[in-house]
Order: structure tokens, then C-alpha cells, then sequence
């Protein structure tokens, strides 16, 4: 049985509605104007609205608006006897699940409304399935470049050890992503793993998160509490931002990777810790430790395995991938089918330099999802400044006010596209120049210009 609202202003319409869709089983409410249907959608526990495209002097798409804001697991049905092409078009963009035109049959509504709510139950049950699979996976490693092959690769061979690694990386890059999986590839997947963002601890609790303290230690310490060293156990300890610790939490840290004990704050006796560090940093520790800003001695326990996360422009290849695995996982949060992006707007996001890298990504195509509300993603649900500063393909229009280096543009989408033409065809250069309609020598000519290789 399932919730359906039905939005007439036709009494007629709604009873007919009303006995056809009881007589199937399901709990059926009727409203006359589109403020009540729009109040009644909001509460959020409805399966299906079905709704006229013109209540009175209110819109039945403002109805589908609201559905799709307040409850966007729920399915809306239009129904119009005056019916254009511009009409169902803007339903279906704004997630209309159907279009029924007036006069129907009644056996023609039964199957539309039977295939809605069984879509709506496969949404679902495929959001559920991926919550219960842990996907997508906040530690899956997305990307098949070079890069990432060989980060993944490194990763393979540190993870079973328990020696210290760094890595490096700019903000957004997804650095914790590639902690975790080598926390889940090594011998330690069964233990916790714990993370701190060292420079999002104010200074004078940093030293009682990491090693704990004993009680009356300070001010507020009405009981003892474990510090994350032992909380992480036989597990990984990951310090995210480490170069952000403050000098005495560094000469702390640097005794327990030297010793493998630590000594809660106000304590008196030293604990072992068995937990394997892995640390982050968006700085260069390196020009830290000149600068005199980090402990040199600390830098060299931390830095005896480096892994390099490269930023995404550096990876343009892997973006569509990138794309798929975020529409898959926002349309599912947001109960929606998974929305396909417009030429235009993927030109857009391929151009992109992503300073921000995957988190900028991420955030980009969640605001997108949301706004878009319908089956396919158009550039205007992208960010302003990413539409008024990504190249003009022909005939549009988007070339921004204080001008732009088309070059500099071009290029970059030129680079894009034969990244992803090695990447489709394996690294085979002779593939991706039939790929591209180019020559094999024109095409080995512009991975010289942007200094890429390809396998063969």
C-alpha cells in the first residue's frame, strides 16, 4: 500500500481518483488548490503526488517544486488536459516521474501510477544497498591515470608494514581517503581507525586529545579520559594537518614515535602504544622546518615513507570519473535516478582547473544535483564564476566581462581530452588517435606539447 496525494480543483477529477486508487489498495488523500498540496507535502511521507497542471489560478509545477524540495524520494505524476511540448519538458526537467494527458484511460493511469511507486521502491532499495555496501566508499581510491596507478600501486606495498608515512598533498586532494585505504589494506582493517585534524584543535587541548589526561590534570578534567593514541589501539592513528601542531605537542609526539609510549597529561607513569601514524600536510614540512616552524627531528620520524597525492588538474583524465561516482552517490542520498550531465555543462567541468580539488568537486556537483531537481544537469545548476570563466565553445556566449586567456583555455581542453582518450584505450596511443580522428604522428606531436605519456 502506498501514500499517493491527489491535486484537482476538479471534484469530479479527485473522487474518480479517489475510488481508483483505494479500490488498488493505497491510502489516498485530495486536495483542491495548490497551497494545501504544497502544505501537505512538506510533512514528507508521501509515495506519490499526482497532481493537475493547472489548479485554479496556481501552477501544478509549483506543487512539483515543492515535492521535490521537501520530500524528493517521493514520485509526482502531471496530469493536463492542455498539454504542450514546453510543459512537459520543464515537468520532466524539474522531476516529474510521467506525463498523463486528459482524457485518460483508466488502466493507462493504473500502470503509470504502478510504474512510479515501483521506481520509487528501486531508488530505495539501491540507496539502501549502497549504504549497506559502504558505497560509494568514502576510502575508494577513484581513477585509472598514471598517478593514481602508481599511488595505488605504493600504496599496495606500504600498507602491510608499520613504518610512519606522510602525505602530501593540497587541500582537497582527498588525502584521509588514501589513509584509510591503507588502513583497510594492511593487517590493521580490523582495528580503529582514529583521525584528528591537528589545526582544528584549540592549542591547549591538542596534547590532552592526542594522549589523554588524568583527572584534576587541569581545570574541567573531573575525570581521566584516554587520549586518540590509545584509543586507536593496535590500529591507525591518522594526524591530518600535522604541520599545524604547536611546538610542545610536537616535542610530545616526537617521544612517542621514538618510544612507542605516551604519558597522559597530569600522569606519572608511560603507557605503550601500538597504534601506526600516518600523518598529512598541505604545507612543504620541509620549508617549515628551514623556517623554523616545524622540528626538524620530528619531520624525519614522520617522513620515512612519502606519498604524494597530486592535485586534479594534474589528473584532468580521472574527472569523469569523478563525476559518475558523485551524481551516483548525491541523486542516491537525495532519493533521486542518477541525472546525466548536458554537453554544455560538461565542457564546463572538464575545463575546470579545480583549485579545490576533489572537495571542490564534490561540492560543486552536490549543489548541482540539488538544484537541478530533473533527469540531466544543465550549466546553469553550476556556480556562476565556473560558467562565466570556462571557454566559450562556438556560437555560445559566456566570455567573461574582464576578459580570458583562450589559449591558456583551449589548451586545457585539449590536454583533458587526450588524457581521457589514453585512459579510455589503456594508454594505447594508435587506440586513442583513431579515438580522436588524428594521426598517430599529429597525436604523439600533442602529448610531447603537454609532456603526457601514454603506455604504448
Amino acid at each position: 500500500m502506498a501514500s499517493i496525494l491527489v491535486a484537482d480543483d476538479e471534484q469530479s477529477m479527485r473522487e474518480l481518483l479517489e475510488i481508483l486508487l483505494r479500490k488498488e489498495g493505497h491510502e489516498v488523500a485530495t486536495v483542491a488548490d495548490a497551497g494545501a498540496a504544497i502544505s501537505r507535502a512538506a510533512q514528507g511521507d508521501l509515495d506519490l503526488v499526482i497532481t493537475d497542471l493547472r489548479l485554479g489560478r496556481d501552477s501544478g509545477l509549483d506543487v512539483l517544486r515543492a515535492v521535490k524540495e521537501h520530500a524528493p524520494a517521493s514520485e509526482v505524476v502531471m496530469v493536463t488536459a492542455f498539454a504542450t511540448t514546453e510543459n512537459a519538458i520543464q515537468a520532466m526537467k524539474l522531476g516529474a516521474y510521467d506525463y498523463v494527458l486528459k482524457p485518460f484511460k483508466v488502466d493507462e493511469l493504473k500502470l503509470v501510477v504502478a510504474k512510479a511507486l515501483e521506481h520509487r521502491a528501486l531508488v530505495a532499495e539501491n540507496r539502501v544497498l549502497r549504504r549497506s555496501m559502504g558505497a560509494p566508499r568514502e576510502h575508494e581510491l577513484i581513477g585509472r591515470s598514471p598517478a593514481m596507478q602508481e599511488l595505488r600501486e605504493l600504496i599496495e606495498k606500504v600498507a602491510p608494514g608499520r613504518s610512519t608515512i606522510l602525505i602530501s598533498g593540497e587541500s582537497g586532494t582527498g588525502k584521509e581517503v588514501v589513509a584509510r585505504a591503507i588502513h583497510l589494506r594492511g593487517g590493521r582493517h580490523d582495528q580503529p581507525f582514529v583521525a584528528i585534524n591537528c589545526g582544528a584543535i584549540p592549542e591547549g587541548l591538542i596534547e590532552s586529545e592526542l594522549f589523554g589526561h588524568e583527572k584534576g590534570s587541569f581545570t574541567g578534567a573531573s575525570e581521566a579520559r584516554q587520549g586518540l593514541f590509545e584509543v586507536a589501539a593496535s590500529g591507525t592513528l591518522f594526524l591530518d594537518e600535522v604541520g599545524e601542531l604547536p611546538p610542545a605537542a610536537q616535542v610530545r609526539l616526537l617521544r612517542a614515535l621514538q618510544e612507542r609510549r605516551i604519558r597522559r597529561v597530569g600522569g606519572t607513569r608511560d603507557l605503550p602504544v601500538a597504534a601506526r601514524i600516518v600523518a598529512a600536510t598541505n604545507r612543504e614540512l620541509a620549508d617549515e622546518v628551514e623556517a623554523g616552524r616545524f622540528r626538524e627531528d620530528l619531520f624525519y620520524r614522520l617522513n620515512v615513507i612519502q606519498l604524494r597525492v597530486p592535485p586534479l588538474r594534474e589528473r584532468r583524465a580521472d574527472v569523469p570519473l569523478f563525476l559518475e561516482h558523485y551524481l551516483a552517490r548525491f541523486a542516491a542520498e537525495l532519493g533521486r535516478p542518477v541525472p546525466s550531465i548536458s554537453p554544455e555543462a560538461e565542457r564546463i567541468l572538464l575545463a575546470h582547473d579545480w583549485p579545490g580539488n576533489v572537495r571542490e568537486l564534490a561540492n560543486v556537483l552536490e549543489r548541482a544535483v540539488t538544484l537541478s531537481g530533473g533527469p540531466i544537469i544543465e550549466a546553469a545548476a553550476l556556480p556562476p564564476k565556473m560558467r562565466g570563466s570556462a571557454p566559450a565553445a562556438a556560437g555560445a556566449t559566456v566570455l567573461p566581462e574582464t576578459g580570458l586567456d583562450l589559449q591558456a583555455h583551449l589548451d586545457a581542453i585539449e590536454r583533458a581530452i587526450l588524457e581521457q582518450a589514453l585512459a579510455r584505450t589503456g594508454g594505447v596511443k594508435s587506440e586513442a588517435a583513431r579515438l580522436l580522428s588524428l594521426t598517430f604522428r599529429s597525436l604523439r606531436y600533442r602529448l610531447a606539447k603537454y609532456g603526457i605519456s601514454g603506455d604504448r
